[in-house]
């Protein structure tokens, strides 16, 4: 099936869709196709804002338990169809090209047939990385462009698993996406954003766009601007955003998604940071910083040189490496002197049980 939008077409020639001549990459459309008027409606007014990059169309949504709407499936393609074809009647003949999840090798077939350019990987697929592999060996030869979101899971060696498996396959145009992780009991978010993850995906793949899916990261329309702020902020290079005509109507995950009124009024809102590396005064600062690293650096091996000392003693006296009372003491007076300093008592609590851990281990040792 061949329609009015041959340029969301992938082929040999296909030029990677995440370059964009403005910052950040805006992604955005509702959770699942629907019905050809719920779809026509939301591409209309997205294609109606110049900052949208591209629109998500949920062809295929994996339910977490069984009985909900899981997208139209192969049917959706016909309604894309008939709303390109009603759009460019009313003169729209210019839209963003569209990108959707797939979870099988079926899935990416039908989008080469079909003309859709850029796929997802969600986060259910990306954890199994017999799925990833049968995904590389469906997407190998293609030009489709792939986004990868994180597994559901916090476990940063899966996502670049994912990447580098489809990099094997020698898919060339690749992006990630951090849509937050499951986390036991959380309760703010629906997943936990967990940032010191997506940043490391970031250090270790620099030249990887980075986008944030606020959406799915708070399960709340009401927090979404403020994850996208935090993403910018973090130097993400674009969002992904649910966007729905009438969101409380919506079919899939009506909480999260924004009406096209509000999802507007967000993007007026959000800050653009700059990415300029080396302003005035930072050089200097930076380096002072460096040097403040550095003697870090230094008293933690004087700390860890006192540890092997302590545990000659504990050997000479037949001690036991680990003194619950002892650290006890410390843990509680080390939080006492950060509230003193203006510390944040949850940091100063994880930085020292890091460290108490090195030290037992190196006690062990020498033990």
């Amino acid at each position: 099936m061949h329609t009015d939008y041959h340029r969301h077409e992938a082929s040999t020639t296909m030029s990677n869709p995440f370059t964009t001549s403005h910052s950040p990459f805006i992604i955005a459309g509702p959770c699942s196709i629907e019905s050809e008027a719920q779809f026509t409606s939301v591409t209309r007014r997205l294609a109606a804002i110049a900052e949208v990059d591209m629109i998500r169309c949920g062809i295929w949504k994996p339910r977490t338990r069984p009985g909900g709407f899981q997208g139209m499936g192969v049917d959706a393609f016909p309604v894309i169809d008939s709303a390109v074809r009603r759009l460019a009647d009313e003169g729209l003949t210019h839209l963003p090209p569209f990108c959707c999840e797939v979870a099988t090798p079926m899935h990416v077939e039908q989008c080469l047939r079909h003309g859709i350019g850029t796929v997802w990987i969600g986060a259910r697929t990306t954890g199994n990385p017999f799925m990833v592999d049968e995904l590389a060996n469906a997407l190998r030869g293609t030009a489709l462009a792939v986004m990868v979101k994180n597994p559901s899971s916090p476990d940063i060696k899966l996502w670049l698993g994912a990447v580098e498996r489809l990099r094997a396959a020698g898919v060339e145009s690749l992006a990630a996406v951090h849509r937050g992780f499951a986390q036991y009991g959380e309760r703010t978010y629906r997943n936990a954003p967990l940032w010191e993850l997506p940043i490391e995906f970031k250090r270790s793949c620099p030249d990887i766009p980075l986008f944030c899916d606020p959406s799915h990261i708070t399960g709340r329309r009401d927090l979404v601007r403020h994850i996208a702020q935090t993403a910018l902020d973090l130097h993400f290079d674009g969002l992904m955003v649910e966007v729905h005509p009438e969101p409380t109507q919506a079919l899939t995950d009506p909480d999260q998604q924004l009406s096209p009124a509000l999802f507007a009024q967000m993007l007026d809102q959000l800050k653009r940071r700059s990415h300029d590396e080396n302003p005035d005064g930072l050089t200097l600062l930076r380096s002072r910083i460096d040097s403040v690293d550095g003697e870090l650096l230094r008293l933690l091996a004087q700390r860890m040189d006192l540890a092997r000392d302590i545990a000659a003693v504990k050997r000479q006296h037949n001690m036991a490496v680990f003194q619950p009372q002892r650290w006890n003491a410390v843990l509680s007076s080390k939080l006492e002197q950060a509230r003193h300093l203006g510390l944040d008592e949850e940091f100063v609590k994880a930085l020292f049980e890091k460290i108490h851990s090195e030290s037992i281990r190196l006690q062990q040792g020498e033990i």
